[in-house]
């Protein structure tokens, strides 16, 4: 498509956009009293309208059943999960008895690191990426420490090469051919929060485990945002948050995969709890555990209803706005977006922006990554007396992410104007 820097050619983008009526299904930011043009799905997607519904079903069962809510009346809380996994494996590309939703992302990758990461004398080292998210890494260090190790013998951290921004792949496949006697677990994110890289989730995964290591992703930046095809790339574990690209709301009950063929493997170690116990005998209260034999077997506590209907409020919306649909104009937007932004960074006297995220559609998601090479933060804080939500990431990068569900390319544009407004106050 031949793009316009016109209010008209977006609002025409807008007219002929087949996912335009979603945006009345989540509810837009007013701070005193002005609406805001929101680009942080990234990091908090909007609110559903129909969450609160959802919600106050779960609290009127409460109200009229107590705890045989779990049991009693229209859909009971016992089933609920199964309403979840079928959507939910389509957004990450397993097999539904290949998902389970619970907990957060950290604990749940703790927990899946006691079945995947089983390090001995050879095999003890672990791949990961440099300046990983800050939970990512303490949960490796003290994780590893709690196995017995020094981190700094065991982690191997990759990272961009002097002066550049992003990892290269093949930096990635030489670590891993480096290491393979050594080798025990890459643990990878599958698209970085700060330059919102997408990684070759497929080859990395093929690579390690040719050379004997488990493979596990983190998919907070990925799930609900690009593609995925966790049991095609034949990944052995992966885990995911619900509150951003997904809008199941702040603190959001998490998400994890686990490989169908470790779903039979009763002798696999994992730290186990009543509600993951094999669903057919759970309430006989007997001794010994015996795991359900799906990813449901490494759940450990009673989930909360509440949790599950705000996560299923937003999942019916991915589902009805179909995945083909919105990677259609997750890609249109996206591309919108970067001419805005060559545009404006080109009639600068001087280069004011680096962007930091690849220009590649197979290298990066919703996400664009701003470097600011000159007054970032006031940049920052002009965009936001204008009404615009982005991110500042320290020491000098803005981070926005339009996401399709409920942004417009009218939003963009507006956003993108506004930029320059700014650059020409700042150098006039």
């Amino acid at each position: 498509m031949i793009f316009e820097n016109s209010r008209s050619f977006a609002c025409g983008l807008d007219e002929q956009d087949e996912l335009r009526s979603f945006r009345n299904e989540f509810i837009m930011p007013v701070i005193d009293g002005r609406p805001q043009i929101y680009f942080l799905g990234n990091s908090l997607g909007l609110q559903p309208v129909r969450t609160q519904a959802c919600l106050q079903q779960v609290l009127n069962k409460w109200a009229n059943y107590g705890v045989e809510g779990f049991f009693m009346g229209e859909q009971p809380w016992l089933q609920y999960h199964d309403r979840l996994i079928e959507p939910l494996s389509k957004i990450v590309g397993a097999r539904p008895h290949e998902v389970v939703v619970m907990n957060q992302l950290t604990v749940n990758l703790h927990l899946l690191l006691v079945s995947f990461y089983r390090p001995d004398n050879k095999r003890n080292r672990i791949i990961c990426e440099a300046k990983a998210f800050p939970s990512d890494q303490y949960m490796l260090e003290t994780h590893v420490k709690y196995c017995g190790f020094n981190p700094a013998d065991v982690l191997i951290e990759v990272g961009p090469r002097p002066g550049e921004h992003t990892i290269r792949h093949e930096d990635i496949l030489q670590a891993i051919q480096q290491h393979k006697d050594e080798l025990a677990l890459v643990l990878w994110g599958g698209l970085n929060y700060y330059t919102g890289q997408l990684f070759n989730m497929a080859a990395i995964t093929k690579a390690a485990q040719a050379v004997g290591a488990k493979v596990g992703f983190d998919l907070a930046h990925a799930a609900g945002n690009i593609p995925l095809q966790l049991h095609n790339w034949n990944v052995d574990f992966a885990a995911w948050c619900s509150y951003k690209y997904m809008n199941s709301g702040p603190g959001g009950i998490g998400g994890a995969y686990i490989h169908e063929r470790y779903h039979n493997d009763t002798a696999l170690p994992r730290f186990a709890g009543w509600w993951g116990y094999d669903k057919a005998s759970r309430f006989l209260m007997q001794k010994g555990f015996n795991p359900a034999r799906s990813a449901e077997g490494w759940q450990l506590s009673t989930p909360s209803p509440l949790l599950y209907a705000a996560h299923k409020a937003a999942l019916d919306i991915f589902m009805e706005a179909g995945a083909d649909r919105l990677q259609k104009k997750r890609q249109l937007l996206n591309s919108w977006l970067w001419f805005l932004l060559d545009e404006l960074n080109g009639q600068q006297r001087e280069p004011v922006i680096e962007f930091i995220t690849p220009r590649q559609e197979s290298e990066r998601g919703c996400q664009v990554s701003m470097l600011m090479l000159q007054q970032g933060k006031q940049v920052f804080d002009e965009l936001a007396r204008a009404g615009i939500i982005v991110d500042w990431r320290e020491p000098n990068v803005i981070r926005l992410a339009p996401v399709p569900l409920y942004n417009t390319f009218e939003e963009v544009w507006q956003f993108t104007n506004i930029l320059r407004q700014i650059l020409q106050l700042q150098h006039a």
